[in-house]
């Protein structure tokens, strides 16, 4: 670890022990690239993303209240309505008109449960292919949900209800000589391939699964947007950086917290994943024409020849601003450009800057390129040193 560095989370330190945290100073600290080590990163990123208070004499008693309150997210919404586990030798509790599950009451429980199955399914498929590349989603969590896993509980794990789903659609099978195969509850299971996804033992849990009952409790508790699909490639790298932090005592809430710094995130960012405000002026339309109209200001020959091949900014930009760049580099590169986007007061701003940069760097092969070779080089990013993207997005920023 050279000197320099060393000075660096020093100062973070310094700037990180303050009682009362100063903001203007931790966010400019925190734009050149924040350390991992001691769990400053994931520390900063609480604060950046105002999940922390700025007087540290409050985190003790706000963690308890939110870890807390999510443990109550997680006691209302992940009930199964009328199923009780047959524990302690008690039978399962009389099934009422108004707790059957073919009850033609659209505000019944279990209406609800076969509606957010359908998010769920959607979640499911999504998270299990997070970051594909990295062995860490499929990995066992050293901190497993204990309310949910622990038999004495009125609760099932949502890996055990999407199979239950996808069980009863499949079980029933007719083959095209008519007869009807009902085939075991076993090969039903087999819903992915067995060497992709090993199955881990009773009692653990993938972090995997972690980041999908974060999503659905999301979900849940925001049903105007619930779950686009895209929201899997936000909260992975957020609960990445908190389960791997090194402070034992923040790694083990890490579900609690990156579920609260999502929210917030979200809630900065959620106008990009609602359709009906597309067109208006906090939609993603006006985001994405935002990259062009700085791409004139910066660098006009290279913006004329992207209208002259009619390359639209929706062709690539919408992937780029609405997942935060998450889908164009490896996932330590995205937590680093991360960095410099939370700790900018205007983040959303700054997004498009760096948009702006990564299209400048690559001008010479886009003024040369046919309409072909410019799609493919702007949907899959040639360079992948994130430093010199956020510097050069700093010198236009600087430049304006």
């Amino acid at each position: 670890m050279s000197s320099s560095y060393r000075n660096r989370i020093q100062e973070f330190k310094v700037a990180l022990g303050e009682e009362k945290i100063d903001l203007k100073a931790l966010r400019e600290l925190c734009f050149g690239g924040i350390p991992f080590e001691g769990g400053i990163r994931s520390l900063c990123w609480k604060i950046l993303l105002n999940y922390l208070p700025l007087d540290q004499t409050l985190w003790d008693s706000f963690l308890k209240k939110q870890r807390e309150l999510y443990t109550q997210f997680l006691k209302e919404m992940i009930i199964q309505p009328g199923i009780a586990k047959a524990n302690l030798g008690l039978s399962r509790e009389d099934v009422t008109m108004e707790d059957h599950p073919l009850n033609p009451n659209p505000e019944s429980r279990w209406n609800n449960y076969f509606k957010d199955n359908e998010v769920l399914l959607q979640i499911d498929k999504d998270v299990r292919r997070l970051y594909p590349d990295m062995a860490f989603f499929q990995r066992p969590t050293e901190f497993p949900c204990q309310l949910i896993l622990d038999p004495q509980n009125d609760y099932e794990t949502l890996r055990r209800r999407v199979e239950q789903t996808t069980l009863k659609a499949q079980t029933v099978d007719r083959n095209r000589s008519g007869v009807t195969n009902v085939s075991s509850p076993g090969k039903a299971l087999n819903l992915y391939p067995s060497n992709e996804y090993e199955v881990l033992p009773n009692g653990c849990e993938a972090h995997w699964e972690v980041v999908e009952r974060i999503l659905f409790i999301y979900a849940k508790l925001n049903p105007g947007i619930a779950y686009v699909q895209g929201m899997n490639e936000i909260v992975g790298p957020i609960y990445y950086t908190f389960a791997t932090d090194p402070n034992k005592q923040w790694k083990e809430h890490a579900e609690a917290d990156t579920f609260f710094c999502f929210t917030n995130l979200m809630s900065e960012n959620r106008d990009n994943f609602i359709k009906s405000l597309d067109d208006s002026q906090c939609g993603i339309t006006y985001k994405m024409e935002s990259v062009f109209s700085m791409l004139k200001e910066k660098d006009v020959e290279l913006y004329m020849k992207l209208q002259e091949q009619n390359i639209k900014p929706q062709y690539f930009t919408f992937r780029w601003l609405t997942l935060l760049l998450s889908q164009e580099f490896l996932l330590p590169d995205v937590i680093r450009i991360w960095d410099s986007l939370f700790s900018d007061q205007d983040r959303f701003d700054f997004l498009i800057l760096v948009c702006c940069a990564m299209l400048t760097l690559i001008r010479d092969q886009l003024l040369a390129g046919d309409f072909t070779m410019n799609m493919r080089l702007l949907q899959d990013y040639p360079i992948s040193d994130v430093h010199t993207i956020l510097t050069k997005a700093k010198e236009l920023q600087d430049s304006s």
